[in-house]
């Protein structure tokens, strides 16, 4: 009697096991880890990204090659955002997210590519005390077709120019994708008129023609008025003051390089923003 006692607890212990580890393997898994961002609402610039309370995010023009360029005091001002966990709002891709490790070892979340931040004097949810600061602070948008970023020029060749295309250094703005990838006009070209482009668009990946048929939303310090289209051969070209514009196939559609201001002469394709001259008719 004892030896079937015995039998018939070592027995349930096992099946109780058994359905334990069933159990366990039939748990739903556990949802992926997304930032913790909101879409809201603001009467002036429109969509904006801020974080689960409401506090607004911005994007820095210096980090148009997907690094922070705001340290030491500059934090004080301007936070730094970092979630691992939380949920998206409707309306934002959760692959336009990611983190960068800085270079003083803290993490920081970035969205299409441009780190996040806050700006301290921003007391209140919705406050955009913090848009077009320095003309180099802009509030993180889902919408923009263009950026702004402020950088060292340096061509193709090594080396780096000035705004006025003469070898030296300091930081000039100009115009980007939404992503950080430069964007040149060709000298040669009139308004609103594609002079390089060839019909069989041979040419097209040297100097790909950056594609889009509207302006959605642009950097505060930009007007939207500035901007129009050139047909290209059945295509549509965005254009800024009248100049068509351009990728350089050699930057190789990464963030942050100018490579295009060198080539074939310094400034024959140059850079453009708000002081460029309109292009001639």
């Amino acid at each position: 009697m004892k030896h079937q006692l015995i039998v018939a607890t070592v027995t349930l212990f096992a099946l109780t096991s058994i359905v334990s580890c069933s159990k366990d393997s039939v748990s739903p898994p556990k949802p992926p880890s997304l930032v913790r961002v909101k879409l809201s609402e603001n009467a002036t610039l429109g969509k904006i990204l801020t974080d689960s309370a409401g506090k607004t995010l911005y994007f820095f023009s210096i980090d148009a090659n997907g690094s922070s360029g705001c340290n030491g005091g500059c934090l004080a001002a301007w936070p730094i955002f970092y979630k691992e966990q939380g949920s998206l709002a409707t309306g934002l891709d959760t692959t336009d997210f990611g983190t960068i490790t800085r270079n003083d070892g803290l993490k920081q979340t970035t969205y299409k590519g441009w780190p996040l931040y806050y700006y301290a004097p921003d007391a209140n949810a919705g406050d955009v005390n913090g848009e077009a600061v320095g003309g180099v602070w802009f509030t993180a948008k889902p919408d923009y077709t263009v950026m702004l970023a402020k950088g060292p020029l340096v061509g193709n060749n090594g080396v780096q120019y000035t705004s006025t295309y003469q070898p030296g250094t300091g930081s000039v703005v100009y115009i980007t994708d939404d992503r950080g990838k430069t964007l040149y006009a060709f000298s040669p070209d009139h308004f609103n008129t594609n002079k390089y482009t060839k019909s069989d668009f041979s040419n097209n990946p040297t100097w790909p023609i950056f594609e889009k048929g509207a302006v959605e939303s642009v950097p505060s310090v930009l007007s939207k008025t500035d901007f129009g289209t050139a047909s290209v051969f059945g295509k549509t070209q965005l254009t800024f003051k009248g100049w068509p514009l351009y990728y350089f196939g050699p930057d190789n559609q990464t963030r942050g390089n100018t490579k295009g201001v060198s080539v074939p002469t310094p400034g024959f394709w140059p850079i453009v923003n708000s002081s460029s001259a309109v292009a001639p008719q």
